[in-house]
C-alpha cells in the first residue's frame, strides 16, 4: 500500500509539473471550451444540457469542444472531441482553453489562465449546509475544517460565472462559496426538459426504453449521500433504512420503484430480487427523464426536491436519520420540517401509509408557500442563455443575459 500511495503521489506531481510548464509557454485558443460533468463520471447535468444546447444550434462545428470523461467510450452527441479525464491531453487541454463550464470543483493545480472563463453551473439549490458555511466536516475521512474551508476557497475564487436556480440560492452560494462575482440567476439549464418535455408521448417513449411497465405508477427513490458513510473520499455507500420488501408487499401492485443513487455514491448492490418491482437506473441515466417518468418522489435531503418540484407532483420525504442529519452532520438552510410540502417519514410503515393515504389538498398551501420561495425562475430557456454567455465570452465582446 505504501508502494501505491508513493506512486500516486509522484504521478500527480508529474502532473503538476506538466500543467504548470504547458500552461506558462502554450496560448489560449479563443474557440476552445471544455466540458465536464461529476468529474468525468457521467453525460449529465447542467453541462449536458448546454452542450446539447450548443449541438442544436450547430455551435458544435463553429467552436472547438472538449469533453472528459473516465470512460472515453461514452456516446454523445455533436462533434465535441471525448478526452480521457486526468491525463495528458485533459492538462494540455486545461492549458489552452477559453471557456470551462464545470458542475463541480476541479483539482487545485489546474490554475486558471487570467484569459479563460470559467463557468460554474454547480448541481443544486441547497438545502444542507455547504463548504464555508459548515461548522465541522467529516467527508471521505477529511475531518480538518479549516483546510477543507481554505481548500475550498481557493477554488471558488477560479469561478467567473455561478448559475444560480433562485434568490435563495443566490444569497447562500454569495456566504458559502465566497462568491461576488456574477450570478447567473437563470435556473437550471437540466431543468429545461421539464417545461419542454412533459409530455405524455415523451413519457411514454422514456418508460419504453427503461422497460418500465406502462400500466403502474412510478416512484422514484432518489437520496442524498451521506458524508460519514464511504469507501474512499471519492466513493461512498447508498446509505438507506427503507425496508424494501415491505416496500414491495404493500405497493407493488399499483407501483413501481426506481432507485436512483447520488453521482458519489459506489454501490454494487443486487436488487435481483425484486425484479419487476425495483428498477435500478444506470448512473449515467439523466435524472431528469426519472423526473418526467415518477408520478412521486421519495427521498431526503437531497436538492432533486427542488428540481422535481417543477412538475408540482407529491413529494414524499424518508428522512429516518433527520435529527442527527441536521444537528450533527450537515445541517439545513432552511426550516425542513415545517416548510417541505409533502409528509415526512422516518420508518419504512410511516411513508407506506403516507403514499397511500396522500391527500394533495393538504398540502396546497406549503406548495404555494413553497413555489414562491424556490420555483420563481427556471422557465426553460436557461441552456440558450448560457449559450449565449459562450457565443459572447469567445466571441471576445460585451455579455449580458
Amino acid at each position: 500500500m505504501k508502494i501505491k500511495k508513493i506512486l500516486r503521489q509522484a504521478v500527480k506531481g508529474l502532473m503538476v509539473q506538466i500543467y504548470n510548464i504547458m500552461a506558462k509557454v502554450l496560448p489560449v485558443r479563443q474557440n476552445v471550451i471544455l466540458f465536464e460533468s461529476s468529474m468525468g463520471r457521467n453525460y449529465t447535468g447542467n453541462p449536458r444540457a448546454i452542450y446539447e444546447e450548443m449541438v442544436n444550434q450547430g455551435l458544435d462545428k463553429k467552436y472547438r469542444i472538449i469533453w472528459f470523461f473516465e470512460d472515453t467510450k461514452t456516446k454523445i452527441p455533436g462533434k465535441a472531441k471525448i478526452v480521457k479525464h486526468a491525463r495528458f491531453l485533459y492538462l494540455y487541454y486545461f492549458a489552452i482553453a477559453r471557456v470551462w463550464v464545470f458542475d463541480c470543483r476541479q483539482p487545485e493545480f489546474l490554475v486558471k489562465k487570467k484569459e479563460t472563463i470559467y463557468i460554474q453551473t454547480w448541481h443544486g439549490t441547497p438545502l444542507k449546509k455547504l463548504a464555508l458555511d459548515m461548522d465541522k466536516v467529516n467527508m471521505g475521512g477529511e475531518t480538518d475544517i479549516e483546510k477543507y474551508r481554505s481548500d475550498f476557497k481557493k477554488n471558488t475564487g477560479t469561478w467567473d460565472y455561478l448559475i444560480s436556480q433562485n434568490e435563495f440560492s443566490t444569497k447562500i452560494f454569495t456566504s458559502c462559496f465566497d462568491f461576488h462575482k456574477e450570478f447567473l440567476q437563470i435556473g437550471y439549464p437540466r431543468n429545461d426538459v421539464l417545461f419542454h418535455g412533459n409530455k405524455e408521448e415523451n413519457i411514454r417513449a422514456i418508460k419504453k426504453r427503461m422497460g418500465i411497465p406502462l400500466d403502474k405508477k412510478v416512484l422514484l427513490y432518489a437520496p442524498t449521500w451521506r458524508d460519514n458513510q464511504f469507501y474512499n473520499s471519492k466513493n461512498y455507500k447508498f446509505a438507506s433504512q427503507l425496508d424494501f420488501d415491505a416496500l414491495r408487499e404493500a405497493l407493488e401492485k399499483e407501483y413501481v420503484l426506481i432507485v436512483k443513487y447520488h453521482y458519489l455514491v459506489k454501490d454494487t448492490l443486487d436488487w435481483s430480487k425484486y425484479e419487476g418491482f425495483i428498477y435500478q437506473c444506470n448512473e449515467k441515466e439523466e435524472i431528469s427523464s426519472l423526473y418526467l417518468v415518477a408520478d412521486a418522489l421519495i427521498t431526503d435531503y437531497s436538492s432533486v426536491m427542488f428540481d422535481y418540484s417543477l412538475l408540482n407532483r407529491p413529494m414524499f420525504f424518508f428522512a429516518y436519520d433527520l435529527e442527527a442529519y441536521r444537528d450533527e452532520l450537515r445541517g439545513f438552510y432552511f426550516d425542513f420540517i415545517n416548510e417541505v410540502p409533502g409528509p415526512i417519514s422516518q420508518t419504512t410503515e410511516e411513508l407506506i401509509r403516507d403514499i397511500k393515504e396522500y391527500d394533495a389538498t393538504k398540502w396546497e398551501e406549503k406548495w404555494q408557500l413553497y413555489h414562491e420561495k424556490f420555483n420563481g425562475v427556471d422557465d426553460g430557456s436557461a441552456s440558450r442563455q448560457v449559450c449565449h454567455l459562450i457565443e459572447g465570452i469567445v466571441a471576445g465582446g460585451d455579455v449580458t443575459l
